[in-house]
């Protein structure tokens, strides 16, 4: 069987394994890899916080060289099937695509970073250092049962000095120029919420009240209006050589970035400041009850080396006067790290880059979102970076299908994984 058939195999049957997050019942995938990866003779271990949540460890002993990690959750989001042309768990192939959810994010992934590890127990490779792989729970909402928990639980299962996950390996063509981006870090989830204060009163007799709802109004439209300052950090600079062949001046980058090509500039908008959405608003819970609290959710995303408390004073100062109150989600504080360019690591997905097209250059790129490569770099100062290459399916249509209806994902882009995670572990010193 070849590498293409062996992925696409192991793919499907992921993918008909319902693993929507809550609740996850990860281990029905778990098991299924612990099986798979026994057959090419690699032992692996079940590791979990609780039975239903079990996260797949297997280790190839290596060197005394760098220890590598390919990590993947096993999780995905909900899927509607009313919205689907085809069953979301079907696992189907269809002209060379397959599909299902978590296809792209990231059981295709899951499927490509197991099939280059066991081909290389299969061959017998010893790499420079160990590999482990890290097939995870839980990413997807984050309750630590996961890659958080395995890192502070059990650190000597997950510990290395380099990692590969997702978040990047897409191909671009920026002024005739191709780009693969490779995923270096992330902003920081800093979730807050605003409680604006009223007075309640009979629905029926709406000036008896203080309707706080209606009060929220202007704090919404405040926080969408507000444009925090904007600062260059270095992964962002780094883009911008690499793509435009200068760095421009701050005032000056997101312009430049949207004439080499719009989604150059859709890339670097928000990694030039903190973002702020208003996602969720909370009244009354009766509908003849004026609400005396309207509670405003906001997902705030802040840039790498910021801090809630540090932005705080600028949050407060544009929001208009009243009375409100301004409460961080604690729970919800994650990411916000990044690692170094010029590694190792970083050389060996350049040399692949390079030997795939000939020309081509990779691009470093920080994730708007959040990774479990946070949880790497936190606890261990591992250099972790995202890289999945996505060459056959267009960069703007597999960001459309990532958490929506239809996804899939070719299988031309199933075997450019698995190459680029062998090259990886047998080149990495």
């Amino acid at each position: 069987m070849s590498y293409r058939d062996e992925v696409v195999g192991l793919l499907q049957e992921l993918l008909r394994l319902d693993t929507v997050n809550p609740p996850g019942n990860e281990t029905r995938a778990a098991e299924l890899l612990r099986d798979y990866l026994a057959r090419s003779g690699v032992e692996s271990h079940l590791v979990a916080k609780v039975p239903d949540r079990a996260n797949v460890v297997a280790r190839l002993p290596g060197g005394d060289g760098p220890m590598l990690a390919l990590i993947a959750h096993t999780d995905t989001v909900v899927a509607d099937a009313a919205e689907w042309d085809r069953d979301p768990w079907s696992g189907d192939l269809v002209e060379g695509e397959v599909w299902g959810r978590g296809a792209l994010d990231m059981k295709g992934h899951v499927a490509t970073a197991a099939v280059a590890f066991a081909s290389l127990a299969r061959e017998g490779f010893v790499p420079a250092g160990d590999v482990v792989l890290a097939l995870t729970a839980d990413e997807e909402v984050g309750l630590d049962f996961g890659l958080s928990w395995l890192a502070r639980e059990h650190p000597d299962l997950v510990r290395c000095g380099y990692s590969l996950n997702e978040s990047g390996g897409e191909r671009c063509v920026f002024g005739g120029n191709v780009y693969y981006l490779c995923g270096v870090g992330e902003k920081m989830s800093a979730a807050f919420r605003v409680r604006v204060r009223g007075r309640s009163g009979h629905a029926s007799m709406p000036s008896i009240g203080d309707n706080a709802l209606v009060k929220a109004a202007r704090y919404v439209e405040a926080l969408d209006r507000y444009e925090p300052p904007q600062e260059m950090l270095p992964q962002v600079q780094a883009f911008l050589l690499a793509v435009l062949g200068e760095a421009p001046p701050l005032e000056d980058a997101l312009d430049r970035a949207r004439a080499l090509h719009p989604l150059a500039a859709e890339l670097v908008e928000p990694l030039l400041s903190l973002t702020l959405s208003p996602t969720m608003i909370e009244a009354s819970r009766q509908r003849n009850v004026i609400p005396a609290s309207c509670t405003i959710t906001v997902d705030c995303r802040l840039l790498p080396g910021q801090t809630p408390q540090a932005v705080e004073p600028l949050l407060r100062a544009a929001l208009p006067a009243g009375e409100w109150e301004l409460e961080w989600i604690k729970e919800d504080h994650a990411g916000g790290t990044s690692s170094p360019l010029e590694t190792p690591l970083w050389r060996a997905l350049q040399e692949w880059v390079a030997e795939l097209e000939p020309g081509a250059r990779l691009a470093p790129i920080l994730s708007s979102g959040f990774t479990d490569s946070h949880y790497l770099r936190e606890a261990f100062g591992t250099v972790a970076y995202g890289f999945f290459p996505l060459k056959a399916m267009d960069v703007e249509l597999a960001a459309r299908l990532v958490h929506s209806a239809n996804e899939r994902i070719a299988v031309d882009d199933l075997s450019l994984g698995v190459d680029v995670f062998r090259h990886v572990v047998t080149t990495l010193h």
